[in-house]
């Protein structure tokens, strides 16, 4: 048996440490980006405000040893973050909006619906074919068998199995085999348009 290939071989070749370094530091910025974007808008909130009111008092006034200007841009700062919290708690304590949220994201996703995802491809096959090898003379259950194949028969088809089957014969250091609960050549047809695909050819 042949050994796999290394991970800088098989997952994006002798540049893939750079550009792991370079999604790590890419989801740390998109995590950070929430709490910068609220600073930016409760400031911005805060100047818009502060210059629409800072004509009700005068410049040298202070509050509690502090310059009023600067105590009311504290103050607006403070209050606009605050809201924001306030809807956030309201969205997630007393509307709940976030189950809703959820159902959408899983009813418009089609490999939450009628799409297999690689990896369920394979389990759902490999349970068919064990189903229909227990249950030989089961009219009904070789018929749902038939209809589980056929689902599973349209996942060669998506772009995500090709991605599956090269990256699987790069990181196997192996060929992906043809699986019996699909249909014919599936895995190799899969194989030579994901090599076409990286090659540049539109067919």
């Amino acid at each position: 048996m042949s050994k796999p290939h290394s991970d800088g071989q098989g997952e994006g070749g002798r540049f893939s440490w750079f550009k792991k370094w370079f999604m790590r530091q890419f989801w740390r910025a998109q995590q950070s980006q929430t709490i910068i974007s609220m600073m930016f808008w409760a400031a911005t909130l805060s100047l818009l405000i502060f210059a629409r009111i800072e004509h009700r008092w005068d410049a040298s006034e202070t509050t509690f040893g502090i310059t009023t200007s600067y105590a009311v841009m504290c103050g607006l700062f403070l209050s606009v973050g605050l809201f924001v919290l306030t809807v956030g708690w309201m969205y997630d304590r007393v509307f709940t909006l976030w189950k809703e949220h959820q159902n959408v994201i899983i009813e418009r996703n089609p490999f939450a619906t009628y799409l297999l995802t690689p990896r369920d491809a394979l389990i759902l096959g490999h349970l068919s074919s064990l189903l229909r090898q227990q249950n030989p003379d089961d009219v009904a259950i070789q018929a749902q068998c038939d209809w589980m194949e056929k689902w599973v028969s349209t996942t060669p088809d998506l772009e995500v199995f090709r991605r599956m089957v090269s990256e699987l014969d790069a990181k196997l250091g192996e060929p992906v085999p043809e699986f019996s609960f699909l249909p014919p050549g599936a895995v190799a047809a899969a194989r030579a348009k994901a090599r076409a695909e990286n090659d540049g050819d539109p067919n």
